[in-house]
């Protein structure tokens, strides 16, 4: 049976003239995730916008608007780079630790509104005591004053800061450095979504995130990270947190289907036109095949498409799907093609991406359907 959607979403590619693979989001969907991230947000907290989740500045652009945020949370250099120059309204906290070589060639490197912006917009992340004293010696040698935020464990057990006593004496540290102002705390939380018991689990890590905060000085509260796009529906209650990061839940990839996000709409899709359709075969011997298939192993019908091996699922025409015994190509994907489907060449089919980040950046310029139509280009950001 014909899906309206995806027959509507076809009809409007070919009258593009798209018959390449290409990243489609469609704008009506993500608009209304928009809307619904903004409402389940916790009391009394700011939004941030994960630039690694979204990499296309109009994208990004779109979602500040509609939000009314601006602020990001940045995770490489060059992207930094550019959401500074995007965005000149914007502060912009790193989700992870830069090693100091690299931030002191930005440093060093940039001139004008870029090293302004490196300086009043960006605030650096510190993980270890080593890092504080490399960060401070850095910003004493450029005769410069760097923002920071202490990144803190609050249960993914992936670095940071491990204990409110091992915080306090950081923060010591860093009081004792003028080239350094601390300006609060991140605590990435995204394991809760993924281990049973998840109000427990949120209860621990709200506990303990508590412990650190108690640790900073009123001044240094200026933010208070946490969150993403699978934890904040949990903070419904309220969170001692005054800055919650979102990302991949506005648009969606299958990754983030869970409960947090129930009623929020798959907005990315990539869409592939199909080269072949056919009889399916092994290489070797037809009697391989035959046996195959007696065994249900192997499919009757097949198609080959435009590309492939990408971080993403079929999900349209229904029961068109991947094989393990044909496995994966970058070139013409195999696909298994129920016997009753009618399906031809130019015919398109649909992948919806398991992430977002990397993903979009995959096919250049994205396609944005709306109206019934594909009415934008939203350029991605180079990879590199």
């Amino acid at each position: 049976m014909t899906d309206p959607y995806f027959a509507g979403l076809e009809a409007a590619l070919k009258r593009a003239g798209l018959h390449r693979p290409v990243l489609v989001i469609d704008r009506e969907r993500l608009d209304r995730n928009i809307d619904r991230m903004v409402a389940g947000l916790p009391k009394g907290t700011r939004l941030r916008i994960v630039d690694k989740s979204l990499p296309a500045p109009a994208l990004i652009g779109h979602i500040l608007k509609r939000t009314g945020s601006d602020r990001l949370m940045t995770f490489h250099l060059p992207v930094t780079l550019t959401m500074l120059k995007a965005f000149p309204q914007a502060e912009l906290l790193f989700g992870k630790p830069m090693p100091v070589p690299a931030a002191a060639q930005a440093l060093e490197q940039a001139e004008g509104a870029e090293k302004q912006g490196l300086l009043q917009r960006t605030v650096w992340l510190i993980d270890t005591a080593e890092r504080l004293a490399a960060y401070g010696a850095l910003a004493a040698r450029l005769g410069i004053v760097l923002r920071i935020a202490i990144e803190v464990d609050a249960g993914v057990r992936r670095g940071g800061v491990a204990t409110p006593e091992e915080l306090h004496a950081l923060l010591e540290a860093a009081r004792r450095l003028p080239s350094l102002k601390i300006e609060g705390l991140m605590a990435y939380e995204a394991h809760i979504a993924e281990v049973p018991g998840a109000r427990a689990e949120q209860a621990k890590v709200t506990e303990r995130l508590d412990r650190f905060i108690a640790m900073l000085r009123p001044e240094e509260r200026q933010i208070i990270n946490t969150g993403g796009s699978k934890t904040l529906s949990l903070y419904g209650g309220g969170t001692h947190a005054n800055d919650v990061s979102a990302g991949s839940g506005f648009v969606l990839p299958s990754d983030f289907d869970t409960p947090g996000l129930a009623g929020f709409e798959a907005a990315a899709f990539i869409a592939t036109p199909v080269l072949k359709v056919g009889e399916a075969h092994v290489p070797g011997p037809a009697l391989l095949s035959r046996g195959l298939k007696a065994l249900g192993l192997f499919p009757r019908r097949c198609c080959y498409i435009y590309g492939g091996n990408w971080l993403a699922r079929p999900v349209y025409p229904p029961g068109v799907r991947e094989n393990r015994i044909w496995g994966k190509s970058s070139n013409q994907q195999f696909l298994t093609v129920p016997p009753d489907l009618a399906l031809s060449p130019d015919d398109i089919v649909f992948f919806r991406p398991t992430q977002s980040e990397a993903v979009l950046q995959h096919f250049g310029p994205i396609a944005v359907f709306a109206d019934g139509e594909i009415v934008d280009w939203w350029q991605p950001l180079p990879t590199g």
